[in-house]
């Protein structure tokens, strides 16, 4: 098996970029090699600097407060490095593409499907994630009617895929002259984005399209032209829209990209559940079901109805704390 460093000196070689494909698919493994070697240098400096620290314990010249702190941070920096073992699929080193709906509701579902959008965004900025907006349909009144946005970074499809399926919300309506309870629902799809180096065959006379102007965020020219595409594939019945650029070529091809990714995605599945039927004592994973609630009154409590993982910090999970829950989901079923 090749060092990073052999792989490095491989792309530094005359000729390299002769093959443009395979130059990138190195790349690519050069950079995900490089997550775990940056993690264990990380986590080595913190246990060497625990050493010391233990040393200067010893001789009365740090407190038992600095100790604790420094091996509370190898501690987490060391369970972090393990649960990212657990990821071993191919599709979960990739990027994610994350589509948010609403249920029925209107203006209350839209509202809580926004909310949701601002949620995974913060987690995917927080954890260093760059977030491209693909798709933005404002609701009527508040909220949206759907949206789509793309994760880029190593592992993010992988620590993000238990969060597919319907996310219920409970609370005081803003939206009730009566402020009135009020139950929303939202579904959450997420699928890896297909790296160009695995192919995918899909027959142009299956996909139609449809184009219109872009809608939502992004400036004041963004919906003079009707640059947004939509594309309906017969076969799957997946429809897809995109308005992430004001070029329709270029929406077309990424909607296309998004396509091959759904494929491959549905894929996957099926072996998921094949692997499910053969491993029958394992829990079933369902797919689109209802998987958490958020409460916020009359108390307050985000809790996972797979896992039993709960939290009573409930704007802190809306601000884009989910690791609790990702790491509860990934722990119970696999990785």
């Amino acid at each position: 098996m090749q060092t990073i460093k052999e792989k490095t000196l491989q792309s530094q070689e005359e000729g390299f970029w002769d093959h443009p494909k395979e130059a990138e698919k190195l790349l690519k493994t050069i950079s995900t090699d490089k997550v775990w070697t940056d993690r264990f240098a990380t986590l080595q400096s913190q246990f060497e600097d625990l050493e010391v620290l233990y040393d200067f314990y010893e001789s009365k010249e740090a407190t038992e407060e600095e100790l604790q702190e420094q091996y509370d941070l190898t501690l987490k920096l060391l369970e972090d490095l393990e649960f990212m073992r657990m990821l071993s699929g191919e599709e979960d080193e990739m990027s994610a593409i994350l589509q948010i709906n609403p249920g029925a509701g209107g203006t209350e579902s839209n509202d809580w499907a926004e909310m949701l959008l601002r949620m995974y965004m913060r987690w995917a900025e927080n954890h260093g994630y760059k977030v491209t907006q693909l798709d933005y349909q404002e609701g009527d009144v508040a909220g949206i009617k759907s949206a789509s946005i793309q994760i880029d970074g190593s592992f993010a499809f992988g620590y993000l895929k238990g969060e597919n399926g319907v996310h219920r919300l409970v609370r005081l309506s803003p939206f009730n002259a009566a402020h009135k309870r009020q139950t929303s629902f939202a579904s959450v799809y997420v699928y890896p984005l297909l790296d160009e180096d695995i192919e995918v065959e899909i027959n142009p006379a299956d996909i139609s399209w449809d184009t219109f102007r872009s809608s939502g965020p992004g400036g004041q020219g963004v919906n003079k032209i009707e640059s947004a595409v939509r594309l309906r594939h017969e076969p799957s019945g997946i429809i897809i829209e995109c308005q992430v650029t004001r070029s329709q070529l270029q929406n077309r091809n990424k909607a296309l990209q998004l396509l091959k990714s759904q494929l491959y995605e549905l894929e996957l599945r099926k072996k998921q559940e094949e692997k499910a039927k053969i491993e029958g004592s394992k829990k079933k994973i369902e797919w689109g079901s209802q998987i958490r609630n958020y409460i916020l009154h009359p108390y307050k409590l985000v809790k996972d109805v797979r896992t039993g993982y709960e939290t009573g910090n409930a704007n802190a999970v809306l601000d884009g704390d989910l690791d609790g829950f990702i790491k509860a989901y990934l722990m119970e079923f696999g990785g």
